[in-house]
C-alpha cells in the first residue's frame, strides 16, 4: 500500500511516495523475556495466523546461546519448518536476529532470508548483550553483514539504544550516525535504529532519522520503538512523517529487551495496523486475524498482555443512518 507521508530533512518538508512495511518481531522480540517457554508447536500454530493476516515480514526467532535466552532454543527448527516447500500460505520473508558469526552460520543453514544485526550506540548495553564495546561489535557486525550480502540474503543493519540507554542515560545523536555512517559508507542501505530503553521522543526521532536521509537519500529507513514510558505510537507517528518504511512491531505489545534496565513490551502490531488503516492505508492486512492471535496469546499466558485494540476491538465506521441521525 502507497500513501503519502512529509519527508523531513533540515526542517523542511517535501512530499514523498513511501511504502509502509510491517515487520513483526513478536514472535522474537515479543517472546524472549517470557519465563514460561512456549512449546514449538504452539509458536508455528501463531506464525501460521501471523503470516496469513498479511504483514510483510515475520521474524522467527534469534540465534542466541540456549543457556542466556531459553525462549529462543527453537529457532533452528522453526526457520526448517517454515523453509519447506509449502509451509508459508502466502508470500511473506522471514527473518532472524544474529549477534555473532555463529548465529549467522546457523541462520545461513537453517533458511533465514533476512538477516538483521546490529550495534549498541551504548557501550555498556552493548557489553551486557554481545560482551563486546560497541567498537568491537561494529566492526564484526561489518564483516558478517558483508558475508551475508554476499550469500545473496537480504541483511537490515541496526543501531540500537538509538535513542537514549537505560544505563548511560543520554546517548550523543553524533555517536548514533557515526555507526549509520560506517553501515552506509559500506553500501548498506537498509538501516534501523532501535529504541531499546524506550527513551525516544518525537522530535529527536525526526531529528535522527532526518539526518540519515540526508546523509543518504537511498536510505531504507526502519524504526524499532519500545513503549517503557508509554510513547512507541508516538514515536512511530513522527517515524511516518520523516518518511520511515520499515516498522517493526510485536502483536499484543508484547516484547522486551533482557539485557536493558527496565524492559518493556514494544510498539503494538495490530494498534499500529488499526492506525494505519483509519488513515486509509493497508487495508490489505487483515486486522482481524491479528487481534485474534494477540487474544489468544493472551489467554495462553494467563494475563492482560499491553496492547489495546486486541481488548477494545477496533473502531468501526459509522453507519450512514447513525450519521443521518446525529446531524
Amino acid at each position: 500500500m502507497v500513501g503519502y507521508y512529509n519527508l523531513c530533512i533540515d526542517g523542511k518538508t517535501n512530499e514523498a511516495i513511501m511504502e509502509t512495511i510491517i515487520h513483526e518481531v513478536g514472535m522474537r522480540d515479543g517472546l524472549q523475556v517470557e519465563k514460561a517457554v512456549v512449546p514449538t508447536d504452539q509458536k508455528i500454530r501463531w506464525i501460521e495466523a501471523l503470516i496469513l493476516s498479511g504483514v510483510d515480514i515475520v521474524q522467527l526467532g534469534s540465534f542466541v546461546h540456549p543457556g542466556k535466552v531459553p525462549q529462543m532454543a527453537d529457532t533452528d527448527q522453526l526457520f526448517a519448518h517454515f523453509s519447506q516447500p509449502g509451509r508459508k500460505a502466502r508470500p511473506v520473508t522471514l527473518s532472524g536476529l544474529v549477534l555473532n558469526e555463529k548465529g549467522l552460520e546457523r541462520g545461513m543453514t537453517c533458511g533465514v532470508e533476512q538477516f538483521c544485526m546490529g550495534v549498541s550506540a551504548s557501550d555498556t548495553h552493548s557489553r551486557k548483550n554481545t560482551g563486546m564495546s560497541t567498537p568491537e561489535a561494529t566492526e564484526r557486525i561489518m564483516a558478517m553483514a558483508h558475508n551475508a550480502v554476499a550469500a545473496g540474503k537480504a541483511v537490515q543493519v541496526s543501531v540500537q539504544s538509538a535513542f537514549g540507554c537505560g544505563y548511560e542515560g543520554v546517548v550523543p545523536e553524533e555517536k548514533v550516525l557515526e555507526i549509520v555512517r560506517r553501515y552506509l559508507d559500506a553500501g548498506l542501505r537498509t538501516i534501523s535504529l532501535a529504541d531499546t530503553a524506550g527513551h525516544a521522543i518525537p522530535d529527536q526521532v525526526e531529528r535522527l532519522f532526518g539526518s540519515i536521509l540526508e546523509l543518504d537519500p537511498r536510505a531504507e529507513c526502519a524504526c524499532h520503538f519500545h513503549d517503557t514510558y508509554g510513547l512507541a505510537m508516538a514515536n512511530a507517528c513522527a517515524a511516518l512523517r520523516c518518511g520511515v518504511k520499515y516498522f517493526e512491531a510485536a502483536f499484543a505489545g508484547l516484547g522486551g529487551c533482557p539485557f536493558t534496565a527496565v524492559a518493556a513490551g514494544n510498539l503494538c502490531t495490530e494498534d499500529f495496523v488499526h492506525l494505519l488503516q483509519r488513515m486509509g492505508r493497508r487495508r490489505d492486512i487483515q486486522l482481524d486475524k491479528l487481534v485474534a492471535t494477540a487474544s489468544e496469546t493472551g489467554q495462553f499466558l494467563r494475563r492482560t498482555l499491553p496492547g489495546t485494540v486486541h481488548r477494545t476491538g477496533p473502531m468501526r465506521d459509522v453507519r450512514p443512518e447513525a450519521q443521518a441521525a446525529q446531524g
